[in-house]
């Protein structure tokens, strides 16, 4: 909030102490109980309204938000369908994080792949990509489906207007819903979600993902150019050299 810097004035209003005595990382902070994992945790049980044995797909399921959409699918007992870009990804999401299955978007086979772990069709599809995954994944929605729309990062960077979905039409056939949210909608309730997710990571059913790179305040723009070329494993944290 405090913008690209090294140093900001502040009346301490809105600004959290972090301490390291819970045994969790500063990058957790950032990340799992930070606006990313609060992100997660609204946008899957409010947005989403997942329930036992729904099954849940992710895009961008190796990114910040995404990776913990998925475990979280897990201790709700729903079943976590991952897609990502690369096997080195996808073996991540399934050994370390507990996904049923992940998808490498890239490959040839991922339609007929898409199709075989999602058999009984998707009860909540969380986005984070939008473009041609979200066109898809329209047409894999079962019965009173949820699409939760929490971004569209293979769209930020175009120069001319992006088409609309062409499944759209899947939401009426489905009964299904489809909403944006901001998390900043949920502010108020954030120690309800924190308070969760540390009990959660302190039983062992939720993992912390970072990818931290050491380097100065003028790394930054090559660092946020990492998040658009899918180059970051969970949550991309830029570390001050001191």
């Amino acid at each position: 909030m405090f913008g690209v810097q090294e140093h900001a004035v502040s009346d301490g209003a809105g600004v959290d102490k972090i301490s390291q005595s819970d045994g969790v990382s500063v990058a957790a902070h950032l990340g799992v109980l930070g606006m990313t994992g609060m992100t997660a945790y609204f946008g899957l049980l409010d947005v989403g309204r997942v329930q036992p044995g729904d099954t849940v797909l992710i895009s961008g399921a190796a990114g910040a938000v995404g990776s913990v959409v998925g475990q979280i699918a897990k201790v709700k007992d729903a079943r976590a369908v991952g897609i990502a870009g690369g096997p080195e990804k996808c073996g991540m999401l399934v050994e370390e994080l507990g996904f049923d299955a992940a998808l490498d978007y890239k490959s040839e086979d991922f339609r007929s792949e898409l199709r075989k772990h999602t058999p009984d069709s998707v009860d909540v599809f969380f986005d984070n990509v939008g473009g041609q995954i979200l066109d898809l994944a329209l047409t894999r929605l079962a019965r009173g489906a949820r699409v939760a729309i929490c971004g569209a990062i293979s769209q930020y960077n175009n120069t001319a207007p992006a088409p609309g979905p062409s499944n759209y039409m899947m939401l009426l056939v489905s009964r299904a819903t489809m909403a944006g949210f901001l998390v900043f909608d949920y502010v108020d309730r954030f120690p309800e979600a924190v308070a969760d997710m540390s009990k959660w990571l302190a039983e062992g059913r939720l993992k912390s993902i970072e990818d931290t790179v050491t380097g100065d305040i003028g790394s930054f723009p090559d660092m946020l150019a990492r998040l658009f070329r899918g180059q970051n494993t969970g949550k991309l944290v830029l570390e001050l050299e001191r």
